[in-house]
């Protein structure tokens, strides 16, 4: 398997916190020397008030695009169901182009029903949601192809999920990241289909960087470590620390990071 860098991403959740509090600390992630910063594509928040503060995930990339100057950012993940394809591909397109060809441009099939619900979208099935995206990544490519100008660099396409049916058969069509929080136990198992899928499409592992998502336990004590060096052992080369706008009565928890970037660099070394 080609030797990747290993890299740290920080979720930061939009929720009960100010727009211009994400921006901050975005920037703050990008001088600490994350790699990477993302958001999620949802309309409420998924833990504390259900009614608390929250941001719509374009407009909110977008300004974090023109605040910050190296790292990546996307979403993780957009939510297929929310808008048409051709329109979502020109969204992210003008994201790169503020960014200067950073974006990730992370998408999955969609799961939350309170936002399907409230904002007049078909809820379907999973199975509905699924092939509903398995028909949306063609348009979406073919749609970067034709806009002028085109995106700043090749996207990167990252794909969350671990069904092995119909999401693994994308990311081996479509993505250049996988994303799941596959533990150390399940995660071979998954390579293994996802390696089947990928030689249907003439494509190897080297093609697709393993991410998975790390909980800020990860970074404290043995046990943690323990688990993000078998993830690490199996492949796995992009990390992601969730943060939420109420961890802590003054903000996000950014002091969570660095003993993940500490890690990385130990890695890396």
């Amino acid at each position: 398997m080609t030797q990747r860098q290993t890299r740290i991403g920080v979720q930061l959740a939009p929720q009960h916190t100010t727009m211009q509090a994400t921006i901050d600390a975005a920037r703050r992630l990008e001088d600490m020397g994350v790699d990477a910063v993302f958001n999620w594509d949802h309309f409420f928040p998924l833990s504390g008030e259900p009614d608390g503060l929250h941001y719509e995930a374009t407009t909110q990339l977008a300004a974090w695009a023109q605040a910050t100057e190296r790292i990546e950012l996307g979403p993780l993940v957009f939510c297929n169901s929310y808008r048409n394809p051709e329109l979502l591909a020109d969204v992210a397109r003008t994201i790169d182009h503020i960014a200067g060809g950073r974006f990730v441009f992370g998408i999955g099939s969609g799961w939350f029903e309170r936002d399907y619900v409230e904002y007049g979208y078909d809820f379907g099935t999973v199975g509905s949601r699924l092939n509903d995206l398995g028909r949306s990544l063609p348009r979406i490519r073919e749609r970067w192809a034709k806009l002028n100008p085109a995106p700043v660099r090749e996207m990167p396409i990252l794909i969350g999920g671990k069904g092995e049916q119909k999401t693994l058969p994308l990311v081996a069509e479509h993505a250049s990241i996988w994303h799941s929080f596959v533990g150390p136990d399940e995660l071979p198992h998954k390579l293994d289909v996802l390696r089947g899928h990928l030689e249907r499409f003439g494509r190897t592992l080297d093609d697709v960087e393993i991410s998975n998502g790390a909980s800020v336990r990860d970074g404290v004590g043995s046990v943690g470590m323990e688990r993000l060096d078998a993830l690490h052992a199996l492949g796995t080369r992009l990390l992601t620390i969730p943060l939420s706008g109420d961890d802590t009565p003054e903000g996000y928890a950014l002091d969570r990071v660095q003993s993940f970037l500490d890690w990385r660099d130990r890695k890396n070394a």
